[in-house]
């Protein structure tokens, strides 16, 4: 079984390394064979979100253009499969030419809702011009299959009349894993992207208010900033790395992990989103607080492996109750640990995945 895989960016994105990149040799022990071709290399998808001028930006995509065209030449797959989108701009075209008259079985994998419209943070209205916001619900109406990263997508597949499957994004057990801690002054992280960073920015004022009375430092990864000042904390600003992430994870004493409506982005696209950040604590046995909207509330245990906190108020009783007990701090990210070991484990989605590509018949 040959399986082509699709993606708009390499496996510098998340989407990208824990929805493909990371099954690919369990899969292909298992005779399925996944060849990876996103539209973006590495250098590209660096440059994408670097300070410049937008037009010139998209202009640096021509030659992905050119390469993805290059597939449809006549080639060796039984099965086509998608993360979200093969091209991160315009119609689905190539994944109809590849799918439909090629007559291959299309498997969509959607880890966020992006058949929601926003307004990309980065490139603004041109971004929205270019995006072609209707693309996805065309891929799932084409979709034999739609692997859905949370139930809340799920709904939206199967109210189109398409199968859905669950299938939570997660990591392996042997690389994100806990770090012996020891009692020294908090560090209160987040990690996430230039996207993401103004979830995290509507907290400087609580954070602000909440060293008044703790001593904390806070580290920030991945804001796409070069420095980031809350008056009173002292912060840490980080550049994100792929081979130091689930250390940077793991390193961390209390998790943040706050969803609310920002700027451009509705609040059905926040509801849609798939709880990441919280599974990767769970992962290396820390502690976080983490807003309760969307799937977010159903993951771990509130009061156990975690705080849930919706109001001001919550979210700084949390935090310090937190920062206050290091002993807490041990037990809640040990029994994070353990359900996440419980619950989240690749095994169960590798025999998922196994399942769905051997479905199909292979081509003559």
């Amino acid at each position: 079984m040959k399986v082509l895989a699709l993606a708009s960016y390499p496996e510098d994105a998340a989407a990208t390394r824990f929805r493909i990149a990371q099954y690919i040799e369990p899969l292909r022990e298992k005779g399925v064979e996944i060849e990876l071709r996103p539209f973006l290399d590495s250098r590209r998808f660096s440059s994408l979100y670097a300070p410049g001028s937008r037009i010139r930006k998209a202009m640096t995509a021509i030659p992905s253009v050119l390469g993805r065209l290059r597939l449809l030449a006549p080639g060796d797959f039984d099965v086509l499969f998608v993360q979200r989108e093969a091209m991160p701009f315009g119609p689905p075209v190539l994944e109809s030419l590849l799918s439909t008259f090629r007559d291959r079985p299309l498997v969509l994998d959607l880890d966020d809702a992006t058949y929601i419209p926003y307004e990309s943070p980065s490139f603004g209205k041109l971004g929205s011009l270019l995006k072609y916001f209707g693309k996805t619900d065309r891929l799932i109406d084409r979709s034999e299959v739609v692997i859905c990263g949370n139930r809340y997508i799920a709904d939206h597949v199967e109210s189109r009349g398409r199968r859905a499957l669950v299938l939570p994004t997660t990591v392996d057990d042997a690389i994100f894993k806990p770090v012996e801690k020891y009692e020294r002054i908090p560090v209160v992280g987040w990690i996430g992207t230039h996207s993401t960073f103004p979830l995290l920015e509507k907290m400087f004022p609580l954070l602000q208010d909440l060293s008044r009375s703790n001593r904390f430092k806070l580290r920030v990864i991945g804001s796409g900033r070069r420095e980031i000042r809350v008056p009173g904390v002292e912060v840490e600003t980080i550049d994100w790395n792929l081979e130091r992430e689930p250390f940077d994870f793991a390193d961390i004493d209390i998790g943040l992990y706050p969803l609310s409506a920002i700027d451009n982005a509705p609040a059905e696209w926040i509801a849609g989103k798939s709880g990441f950040k919280a599974i990767q604590y769970l992962a290396v046995g820390i502690p976080f607080v983490m807003t309760p909207i969307g799937v977010c509330a159903t993951i771990g245990r509130h009061g156990v492996t975690h705080f849930n906190a919706e109001s001001e108020l919550e979210w700084t009783r949390s935090l310090q109750t937190l920062l206050s007990d290091f002993g807490l701090r041990r037990k809640m990210g040990g029994a994070g640990r353990e359900l996440f070991l419980a619950e989240y484990n690749l095994a169960s989605n590798i025999t998922s995945l196994v399942e769905i590509f051997s479905g199909f018949r292979a081509s003559p």
